[in-house]
């Protein structure tokens, strides 16, 4: 029988790591920074692990081998591959200028899927920026070698953000998380990343981080893009609360859900996932079941066909909801 699984985020810690996901969220972590909490993963490089119930202790994975695919729904079933990864960043320190392949560079060139993603910025220190595209067109000789001269920035788009932003990251868009950004992220299942330039900082051996300039250069679409960004997406009013519209494409759909008082979620045709950002929960499934508390970091999947209703508890309550 199917259940709401409650979820432990598989954690990562990179040099551009800072300390909010372990004291803002909780999150144990052997070291001293945690850069990323992977908080939905089906992923070879990082899987979640379930902490409630009957399957508490097995892997997401595991439990969906079990389940089959009505557990994903119709839509998540139809992709060859578990369709989604979410997670938390911590950028500290600004992250490398990166790009991500389309599926079809990605399945030709590194024997996996490629990566549309979407940012939602949770929190940010006051004068932070990111990297969103280009702020001009250019030929790919000339990304190339302002790649390889470290001119690439005089052609990058820098972009102020503010709690609430959205953008939208098409596979192909070169960009990078500023200094001083909480990010929560919606993407396709990949784990393939081309960078571009890391400021010529230091991995943990002591060499400079390995560039993929030539790969990056295939991929990178090289004029500005159009796609609208910052306080973005239609806020619609529904009783108990308010569901915005983060992103909406072929890989996946993001909301943000505002509870004040309760609001229902999950659909019949493909799985859910909940992330709580701001406040606490109690989650009801419709039907009985164990109603799950939820506090800040709290990461739910709900599985296809299956109906709950969230309730706040002490305030407005922020959820993250993704699904295909």
């Amino acid at each position: 029988m199917f259940y709401p699984l409650a979820l432990k985020p598989c954690i990562k810690d990179y040099l551009w790591g800072g300390t909010r996901l372990k004291t803002d969220f909780g999150f144990a972590c052997d070291g001293e920074k945690a850069a990323e909490a992977w908080m939905l993963a089906c992923h070879k490089d990082g899987a979640s692990t379930v902490a409630n119930g009957e399957h508490a202790g097995k892997t997401l994975e595991e439990v969906l081998a079990l389940w089959g695919e009505s557990a994903l729904g119709g839509k998540a079933a139809a992709f060859p591959y578990f369709p989604l990864l979410i997670k938390l960043i911590d950028a500290h320190d600004r992250l490398s200028i990166q790009v991500h392949p389309d599926n079809a560079y990605a399945l030709k060139n590194e024997g996996e899927y490629g990566k549309t993603e979407m940012w939602y910025i949770v929190d940010c220190e006051p004068g932070a920026q990111l990297i969103y595209g280009l702020n001009c067109g250019v030929t790919r000789e000339e990304f190339r070698r302002r790649a390889l001269d470290n001119t690439l920035t005089d052609i990058c788009q820098f972009v102020p953000v503010h709690k609430g932003d959205v953008f939208f990251i098409p596979a192909g868009t070169l960009h990078a998380i500023g200094a001083g950004i909480l990010v929560a992220e919606v993407q396709q299942n990949s784990n393939t990343t081309y960078r571009v330039s890391d400021y010529g900082r230091l991995g943990a051996d002591g060499k400079p981080r390995a560039l993929h300039v030539d790969k990056a250069a295939d991929v990178t679409v090289t004029h500005p893009t159009a796609v609208p960004y910052g306080a973005v997406g239609e806020v619609a009013a529904l009783p108990g609360g308010s569901v915005r519209t983060l992103a909406s494409c072929e890989f996946f759909t993001a909301q943000l859900l505002r509870v004040e008082t309760a609001l229902g979620v999950g659909c019949a045709d493909s799985f859910t996932s909940l992330l709580l950002l701001e406040g606490a929960a109690r989650l009801l499934p419709d039907g009985g079941g164990e109603p799950l508390e939820l506090t800040k970091g709290a990461s739910v999947f709900l599985p296809a066909g299956c109906t709950a209703h969230i309730e706040a508890i002490g305030g407005t309550t922020e959820i993250l909801s993704s699904r295909v």
